[in-house]
Order: C-alpha cells, then sequence, then structure tokens
C-alpha cells in the first residue's frame, strides 16, 4: 500500500490531491486537500483550489468548457491521469456528464487516449449518468478491454432496462477468452430476472446457474442472492428456497428477494414466517422488506398483520420514507381503512408524486371523488406537475362518485399538461357517462375516440347498460366485447344478467351455451374475512367450514329480521330459469352473505366488518348488507373487483352503482 501526493502548480494554483493507491486500476479514493479565501467567485491568483472548483466552467468563452482542462491546454498545468480520473469521478458523483463529455473529448486528444484505466473511468462514468449510447460507442471504440469494461457496460445495461443488451454481451465477452467474475454474473442475473415475460427470465436465469455451478459461483452470496432473487421472479419458489437453503453465507438481499418472491405470489403467510425467522437471526429488515410484506398484505387485504408489521417499523425505529410509505398507504387502503391511509400520507417524510398518486388512488378505490379532488388541487398547489398516471386517478374517482361536470373538466385539461388520453382514461369518462346514464353519450364518445375502442371501454357502456336494465344497447356493445376479448367470462356473465333480469331466459340460456362452446369458464366466486389474525375463506353453498351449522342459523336470522324491515330478495341476479322458491334459496348462501355470517358471530359488538371478493358484489348481496348494517348498527366494508363498498345505516357509498 503506497500513498502518492500529486502536486499541480500554475500561475498561482495548486492542486494537491491525497492518492490512495492499492492497485492500479479505475477506483481512487481521493481527498483534497485546501483552503480558500472567502471570495466569491475564487480569486485564482492567490489561492490553493479546493476539489469543488474542479469543474469550474471556463473563463474564456473560447475555452473547453472547464477551466482546469484550459490550464492544461496553455502549458500551465501538466496533464496527468490522476487529474483526468478527479474529473471523471466528480462527474459521476455530480451527475454531470456534459462535462463528462468535455473531459472525454480532452482525454480523446491526449497522449492517455489509449490507457484502459482511464477508459474505463471514462465508461463508467457514462455507466452511472445513464449515457448508455455514449457508453456502448466508447466501448466499440476501446482497444483494450478487460473485465473491468465488460462487467461495467454489462452492469449499465442491467440496471437501465436493457437487459437483453446486457445478456448479448455475455456469449461475446466468453468467445474473446474473458472468464466473468461475481459481480458479471450477479448483473446478468439481475438481467435474465428483468425480462419481460417469464420462460424467458427461466430459459436465461437457468442458463446462468449452470454457468455460475459450473465455475463455483452458485455458493457466492452475490450470485446467490440474485439466482434465488431470479427464480421468485417468475414465480420457481422451489427453486429459489433451494438456492437459499444452500447459501453458506445469507445477507438481508437474500432475505429480501425471497420474502419479496412470496409476496408478489400473494403468499403472505409464508412471507411473514420468512420475516419472523430474519429476525431470530439477528437480520434487519429494510425499508425493501417492509415494502414487500405490506404489499403482500395489500393484494389479501390482510389489515391486522399490516397493523403488526407497521408496528414493528415504529418500534424498531424506521423511519417512513418515500417508497415503503407509499406501499403502506396503499396496504391501508386495500384493506379498508381510508382513515390511516390518510393519516400515513401526512406523516410521511417526504412526498414524491407516486405518494400524491397513492393518496388519489386510495380515495378512488373508497368512492371519495370530492376528496379526491381537493388532493389533486392541494398536489397542483404545491408545484408538482400531474402524470398521466395522476389523471387516471383522479378521472377514476370522479366516475366511482358520479361528478360529472369535475370529470369532464379534468379529461380535457389533460391537454394542458400535454398528456395525450390513453384508452385507461376513456374507459374512465365511458363509465362516467354511464353512471349519469348517458347511455347515447357514451356511445357516441366511444364512435368519436381517436383512437381504436378496445374491450374495456365496450365493457364500461356494458357495465352501464347492467345497472340502467338498457337490454338493446347492453346486447350491442356485448358483441363488441366478444369480438375483441372472447375468452373473457365478466361481459358474458354480465349480458346473461341483463337478459335474466329482463326475464329474457332463452336469450340468457344462450348466452350460457355460447360460454359452453368457447370453453369459457366463470370465475367460481368467494369471499374471505380476517377475523383474529386468520383468514377465513367461503365459497357459495360452502358446508367446509367447521362453524357451518351456526353461520347457517346466523344468516337466516338475519334474513327474516332484514325481511321485516324492507329487504326483498332480488331474483332476477339468478342467472337460471327455476320457480321463483328455488331462485330465492339459491341467492340465501352466497359467499358474501357466508362471510357476514361468520363476522357477526366471531367479531367484536359495534367493530367494522371486511369482507373481500374475488369477484364484483352480487346485486342481491348488495342489498341485503345495506340491510344489515342498519339492523345491526355496524359499518361494513366490501372490497371486489371494483372498488370498496361501505354500508353503513341502510345506505352504500357507491351510490349503486359498481
Amino acid at each position: 500500500m503506497s500513498f502518492i501526493v500529486s502536486k499541480f502548480k500554475c500561475k498561482g494554483i495548486t492542486f494537491f490531491s491525497l492518492l490512495h493507491v492499492t492497485h492500479y486500476s479505475s477506483r481512487f479514493s481521493t481527498a483534497a486537500v485546501a483552503s480558500i479565501e472567502p471570495k466569491r467567485p475564487p480569486d485564482f491568483s492567490s489561492c490553493i483550489v479546493q476539489d469543488k472548483d474542479l469543474l469550474l466552467k471556463s473563463l474564456n468563452p473560447s475555452g473547453t468548457g472547464l477551466h482546469v482542462l484550459d490550464l492544461v491546454d496553455e502549458g500551465s498545468l501538466e496533464p496527468h491521469p490522476t487529474l483526468y480520473h478527479l474529473l471523471l469521478k466528480k462527474c459521476t458523483f455530480l451527475r454531470k456528464p456534459k462535462l463528462g463529455k468535455i473531459v472525454h473529448a480532452h482525454i480523446s486528444n491526449s497522449h492517455f487516449r489509449g490507457d484502459a484505466v482511464i477508459l474505463n473511468t471514462l465508461l463508467n462514468m457514462y455507466a452511472k449518468c445513464g449515457c448508455l449510447d455514449d457508453a456502448r460507442n466508447l466501448f466499440d471504440e476501446m482497444y483494450v478491454k478487460d473485465m473491468v469494461t465488460w462487467t461495467t457496460l454489462i452492469t449499465a445495461y442491467s440496471q437501465h432496462d436493457r437487459p437483453l443488451d446486457a445478456l448479448l454481451l455475455f456469449p461475446q465477452m466468453l468467445s474473446l477468452g474473458f472468464f466473468p467474475n461475481e459481480f458479471t454474473l450477479s448483473s446478468l442475473l439481475k438481467a435474465s430476472a428483468a425480462l419481460p415475460d417469464t420462460p424467458q427470465i427461466y430459459f436465461h436465469g437457468a442458463q446462468l446457474h449452470g454457468f455460475s455451478f459450473k465455475c463455483g459461483f452458485h455458493s457466492n452470496v452475490y450470485v446467490g442472492s440474485s439466482l434465488l432473487d431470479m427464480y421468485a421472479r417468475c414465480g420457481c419458489m422451489d427453486e429459489a428456497h433451494f438456492v437459499f437453503d444452500v447459501l453458506p453465507t445469507k445477507n438481508e438481499v437474500s432475505w429480501n428477494a425471497l420474502i419479496a418472491g412470496h409476496a408478489r405470489k400473494g403468499q403472505l403467510d409464508r412471507a411473514l414466517s420468512l420475516f419472523l425467522k430474519m429476525l431470530r437471526q439477528d437480520f434487519q429488515p429494510t425499508h425493501f422488506t417492509f415494502s414487500s410484506i405490506f404489499g403482500a398484505c395489500a393484494s389479501t387485504g390482510s389489515l391486522e398483520q399490516g397493523k403488526w408489521v407497521h408496528a414493528h417499523v415504529i418500534k424498531s425505529g424506521g423511519e417512513i420514507i418515500a417508497f415503503m410509505g407509499n406501499t403502506l398507504l396503499h396496504m391501508y387502503a386495500k384493506s379498508g381503512s381510508i382513515q390511516d391511509a390518510k393519516m400515513i400520507f401526512d406523516r410521511l417524510v417526504k412526498r414524491d408524486l407516486v405518494s400524491w398518486n397513492s393518496m388519489l388512488t386510495a380515495y378512488a378505490q373508497h368512492g371519495l371523488g370530492k376528496e379526491a379532488v381537493q388532493c389533486f388541487q392541494k398536489m397542483l398547489n404545491i408545484g408538482l406537475v400531474p402524470n398521466d398516471i395522476t389523471f387516471l386517478c383522479l378521472l377514476t374517482a370522479c366516475s366511482r362518485a358520479g361528478l360529472l361536470e369535475e370529470g369532464q373538466y379534468y379529461f380535457k385539461s389533460m391537454k394542458r399538461y400535454n398528456i395525450e388520453p390513453g384508452i385507461s382514461h376513456y374507459v374512465t369518462i365511458v363509465d362516467l357517462l354511464g353512471r349519469a346514464g348517458l347511455l347515447n353519450e357514451a356511445l357516441r364518445f366511444i364512435n368519436e375516440m381517436p383512437i381504436q375502442p378496445t374491450a374495456a371501454v365496450w365493457g364500461a357502456l356494458l357495465g352501464a347498460c347492467r345497472m340502467h336494465k338498457n337490454v338493446e344497447m347492453g346486447s350491442f356493445a356485448a358483441e363488441r366485447v366478444f369480438e375483441l376479448d372472447p375468452h373473457d367470462s365478466g361481459p358474458h356473465v354480465l349480458l346473461s344478467n341483463i337478459y335474466a333480469s329482463s326475464n329474457r331466459w332463452r336469450d340468457a340460456a344462450k348466452v350460457r351455451k355460447l360460454m359452453k362452446e368457447s370453453g369459457v369458464k366463470k370465475e367460481p366466486a368467494c369471499s374471505w374475512v380476517e377475523i383474529q389474525n386468520t383468514v377465513h375463506m367461503f365459497v357459495a353453498s360452502d358446508d367446509s367450514h367447521p362453524q357451518m351449522g351456526a353461520i347457517y342459523k346466523k344468516w337466516e336470522e338475519i334474513s327474516a329480521r332484514i325481511k321485516e324491515i324492507g329487504y326483498v330478495p332480488d331474483t332476477s341476479h339468478v342467472l337460471f330459469y327455476m320457480d321463483e322458491q328455488e331462485r330465492e334459496v339459491k341467492l340465501q348462501y352466497h359467499s358474501e352473505k357466508l362471510a357476514l355470517a361468520f363476522a357477526l358471530l366471531n367479531s367484536p359488538h359495534g367493530s367494522t366488518i371486511r369482507i373481500k371478493k374475488n369477484i364484483r358484489v352480487c346485486g342481491d348481496c348488495h342489498s341485503a348488507f345495506k340491510f344489515v348494517s342498519k339492523f345491526v348498527g355496524r359499518e361494513i366494508i366490501v372490497r371486489d373487483t371494483n372498488r370498496f363498498h361501505h354500508f353503513y345505516d341502510g345506505s352504500c357509498s357507491c351510490g349503486n352503482f359498481w
């Protein structure tokens, strides 16, 4: 180990740089030793220049662009590799690629233009600053390349969403006789994990796994962590666990990758089990750990588990930073607690655009259109510029709250921010018009769209036709959906529902026949409720739950009582032709009703009941829940695929449109 003090002198200016050098490589640790008189700008005739003045711009308009390089050109300062390294590292740290290009041009005209170490530093500068085309041009021009060169470019592609370019470099590198190190393989595995579809991830990742094993890198903690992350991202959790188990040394990245894999698959129990195991083995969870678990809690709507993990963050002194705070906010919103979501939003250390969009999404999910509009105005007042996602959240909130004029106004105002509406924005406007009963206007809007309407657009019109019982237009919209997306069961069920509600049983039977012939299967309905940190799931006419006898009896009691205060079973939601009594019996044991009866039996009196359903809530169940909320004096929150329904005192937040 040695220390070199480099001293550059010119016209009263002295540069001191203390270089800690272990070998001749592109990695330097520098510390500027300087003092300066308090003058602005610096008086170069009487001072020692500090490190911060290295990137001072040329004093002469005809100069190179950097004053230090002007001094070199004037002969006042001797060119030296250390100087170029200092300049490039400074450009990299400050993310100033334009100044880095000035240094590049100067190096190209110096006798250091073929120096591999300097060029690697230059390549790293372009890579870290995201200038991948410049990095590739430099790479192709380099006569001498080493493993640092190849690894730098592979890592750059991997980190900047160009995974295929990273992977294509690997066989080229091998053909030239270069042998990858653990950093090369780790970056290649990260690139394979970022590929767009699962088969590609597995194909490339499995080959890299075999290569790593052959070269003895499979047990390396960096390669191993990237390997298990790759398997986890393509859903191969058994392979991910195998890699994890054989790692002799694990770190937080290894644990996070495995927890995130289970979280993405909605396997909250497995994610929480690993989280507890991680704590027992004295690994400290990071913001990424918490973010993954909050995401899993959001997907299942597991409020109690989410609260427990949130409490752990607080007890461990963790700060609710932006990206983790956004997932925590999302967790509370998706679990039905909009008040807690708003509390998290208010307490975020720093709110970025994603934070505001998350809050707007939460308001939209709960049908709080006015609150969403107020939130949007606050965002504009602090100077944040909305993006296309912001407007999608806002328009969705307006649609679900029935704010027709506001929704139309904000749709038109997108042009003010140079945002071109996407298909999702058009869907919300069709839904907005449909909710207001303006079906002809909605159809006209679709016909005048500047882009081709998709199945989602026609599906929004079909949903409005179902609500307003417009059979003819509903049939027309359904035909368009069947043409564009024949395998989606939802529109078939909606059309069958429209026909059944109008007693057109023959047409309803034709729709079911079409589904059967096309191989379209209706997704089985299921509902679940969380009681004392345990999730209980139900399907229609379920008999598998150990409390099923008591559950059936409870619902029968509730059903009798709500009929006394006005509930009338809506048998039009039974899609098969049968007599009235049979249809009423078929309605009684829908999954959400069983979940509600179970919750009434097992939750504290007066507490909020939260139920989740995997498809749209049934119209009859929706009607029944309004009466139950009035009868028992409790709030019932139901999350279906479309939105949240807050039932309280005989009414629902959705305004009977969902």
